[in-house]
């Protein structure tokens, strides 16, 4: 439960100033994003899957290279593996596009090519989460689901919790709930992150007081550089032996056979002989 001072914070009034706080940072530090514009269900869930665990900077890079090879459900759920993995490339996490490909099967093959509006289908989808689902609620549909990011818990943590450590999500949600502007979700949590963003670029970070505060782990030399590298060399040329592909992608033999035996087992890559290809 909310504590004496978070209550006080809780009135009908205090909701009304925290908004226009939120509002009036959004209105000087609103950012201008692609995927703000010309909304549909499918560029939004396009955004979300390439926004987790991406830099922004990189996905405004591919979004718009993304969406002309493949605009639309349709388009996607057909996609040859290779020229989606061509096309994904530099975004990391490969998996996030197959699940991406996945999604639009399901959504072809179970919902007549339209996304659902209900949460739980939506939670049913490949690579839809909690947070995702939500985030698709409020930006494709504009309905009051009550999701959390990283920003959006930046925010909370600054305006309720600044001199606690240890915040868990649990006392967060009752307080983006309570205060959301339920008539308009779609810019209140763009206004949201923006803030977010804002407090991030003012140099301390609130999330660090968060339960669920974890640091990045490093991408030089991690498994998820050596994958990166055999896709992308497969991408571009396939077949190749694992010598080849030890040479090309300038990583330790005994890494990437791990990695190749790891990406063929996924159904990235598939055997040919003693070459490998994409799938």
């Amino acid at each position: 439960m909310p504590n004496k001072t978070i209550s006080s914070r809780l009135t009908e009034a205090g909701v009304r100033a925290f908004r226009k706080k939120v509002y009036d940072c959004c209105n000087k530090e609103g950012r201008d994003f692609p995927w703000r514009k010309r909304l549909t269900p499918y560029r939004v869930v396009v955004s979300e899957i390439m926004l987790h665990q991406t830099q922004v900077a990189r996905v405004k890079e591919k979004y718009g290279e993304f969406l002309a090879a493949f605009p639309d459900f349709p388009a996607l759920a057909k996609a040859p593996l290779s020229k989606l993995l061509r096309v994904w490339s530099g975004m990391g996490y490969n998996r996030r596009a197959l699940l991406l490909r996945s999604l639009a099967q399901r959504v072809m093959e179970k919902h007549r090519g339209r996304l659902p509006r209900d949460p739980e289908k939506l939670m049913a989808l490949p690579g839809v989460g909690r947070y995702t689902a939500g985030a698709v609620l409020a930006f494709a549909f504009n309905k009051p689901a009550v999701f959390m990011d990283t920003n959006i818990r930046r925010v909370y943590i600054h305006e309720f919790f600044h001199d606690r450590e240890k915040v868990h999500d649990s006392q967060l949600i009752p307080l983006v709930e309570r205060t959301m502007d339920a008539a308009a979700p779609r810019k209140w949590f763009n206004a949201l992150m923006d803030y977010g963003a804002m407090l991030k670029r003012g140099g301390a970070n609130p999330n660090r007081k968060s339960a669920h505060y974890t640091r990045q782990a490093a991408f030089e030399n991690s498994n998820r550089q050596v994958r990166g590298r055999i896709v992308k060399v497969l991408v571009e040329e396939s077949p190749l032996t694992i010598d080849g592909i030890v040479r090309k992608t300038g990583m330790d033999e005994e890494r990437v056979r791990e990695q190749i035996a790891k990406l063929t087992q996924e159904g990235f890559i598939r055997k040919q002989g003693r070459s490998f290809a994409i799938r």
